[in-house]
């Protein structure tokens, strides 16, 4: 989703809707966010709990305890057409559109095992690295002398990953009490499920169901835009806090 602004409305929305299009079944799902006022709203910790979704936070002041995000965030700002500023939202949203769908559909993942989240996603993880491996195997009786490592291994769909993985005694109880999901699902049982796109949120629901974006009502699309340039130090009229020194 792309907004104007954050709100807990538009948070509820959205993971609403990505529950019912994904087919997320009660108590299968860990969300875990950062602090922001969105996620800790009453409203967002009581659709979680109507859903059957755990919620999970960052700890305060930690960068790394949404590693894969954060990763995802830097593939995106580091992307060669990313500007410095977009320039209205419509650009915005036609940049997300094409970078979620190659990310998605064409980016090789190392972290499982050089397949699309597409593939992993929709289980087609088995069939791909099947096709890849006999490739490979042919490959390799025709010119065994550029496999300085030997015979390529089959690889194997990872049943977790991390990026921060646990490395004590204390990391290794706090995991066991309070868990978290495997940060990827091997499989999806429901095929053919409608394929996620970044829709703005003012416009549409976030969810479109067969190419076709359902419409809502005008009281959900009407929100309110809204500048707080002149909050902002250096902004609006307000100089910036002159620096002082103690003696």
């Amino acid at each position: 989703m792309l907004a104007c602004r954050e709100a807990h409305d538009l948070a509820s929305r959205l993971i609403r809707e990505t529950i019912t299009r994904q087919r997320v079944q009660k108590n299968k799902l860990t969300l875990h966010s950062d602090r922001g006022p969105s996620m800790r709203s009453h409203d967002v910790s009581q659709l979680l709990a109507t859903l059957g979704v755990t919620k999970s936070h960052s700890r305060p002041h930690v960068s790394n305890d949404n590693p894969f995000s954060e990763s995802q965030f830097k593939t995106l700002k580091y992307q060669p057409e990313f500007p410095d500023r977009f320039e209205s939202l419509e650009s915005a949203l036609g940049f997300c559109r094409r970078f979620f769908e190659w990310y998605n559909e064409e980016h090789y993942h190392t972290g499982i095992g050089l397949l699309t989240p597409s593939s992993l996603h929709r289980g087609r993880a088995t069939s791909v690295l099947g096709d890849r491996h006999r490739v490979l195997e042919a490959a390799y009786d025709r010119h065994p002398e550029r496999f300085l490592r030997g015979r390529p291994k089959p690889k194997t769909i990872p049943k977790a990953v991390w990026i921060n993985p646990p490395t004590n005694r204390l990391d290794d109880v706090t995991q066991a009490l309070d868990p978290m999901p495997p940060a990827s699902s091997s499989t999806h049982h429901q095929l053919g499920y409608p394929a996620a796109r970044c829709v703005p949120a003012g416009l549409a629901s976030v969810s479109p169901i067969d190419g076709k974006v359902s419409e809502l009502p005008a009281s959900q699309q009407a929100f309110e835009h809204r500048s707080d340039a002149g909050k902002i130090r250096g902004l609006g009229g307000w100089p910036p806090r002159e620096k002082t020194t103690k003696s």
